[in-house]
C-alpha cells in the first residue's frame, strides 16, 4: 500500500487545526479554572510549541495507519471516526490515567471525564476530517 503524501498533508493540518481550536476552547476558555484548581494545569506559561510536535505526530500516525484499518463497504466517515476513537482510546490512557499518576491532581475523577470529553470531541472531529480526506479507498485488502 502506498501513501498518499497530499492526504497525509492536507490531514495533518486539519488535525493539527481543529485540534488547536478544540483545545484553546476547552483549556483555555471553558475550563481552564477547573483544571487549574484540579493541579492538572501548574505551568503559568504552556510550552505551545511542545503541544503542536505532539499533535502533528498524532497526525502523523493516525493518517499513516488508517488506511491499513480502511475496509471497503461502509461509509468511509464512520469507519475513520471510529478508527479515530481508537487511537484516542491510546492518547487519553497517556493524557488521562498517565498524567493523573504523576501529577497531584485532586480529585482526580472529574479530571478523567473532563479529559474524556474533550478527547472525545478532539477525535470526533478529527476523524471526520480523516474520512472526508481519505473517502472511500481502493486497493485495500
Amino acid at each position: 500500500m502506498q501513501t498518499d503524501f497530499k492526504k497525509l498533508l492536507l490531514f495533518v493540518i486539519s488535525y493539527v487545526i481543529i485540534t488547536l481550536i478544540i483545545a484553546y476552547g476547552w483549556n483555555v476558555v471553558l475550563f481552564r479554572d477547573l483544571y487549574e484548581a484540579l493541579g492538572a494545569n501548574t505551568r503559568a506559561d504552556p510550552i505551545v510549541w511542545m503541544g503542536i510536535i505532539v499533535m502533528v505526530i498524532q497526525s502523523i500516525v493516525i493518517a499513516y495507519v488508517y488506511p491499513y484499518f480502511y475496509r471497503s463497504g461502509s461509509h468511509p466517515v464512520a469507519q475513520a471516526v471510529t478508527f479515530n476513537l481508537l487511537m484516542g482510546t491510546m492518547a487519553y490512557s497517556v493524557i488521562g490515567f498517565g498524567i493523573a499518576a504523576k501529577f497531584q491532581i485532586d480529585p482526580i475523577l472529574p479530571y478523567l471525564m473532563y479529559t474524556l470529553m474533550f478527547q472525545v470531541f478532539q477525535f470526533v472531529f478529527t476523524g471526520i476530517a480523516l474520512g472526508l480526506i481519505y473517502g472511500r479507498l481502493e486497493n485495500n485488502s
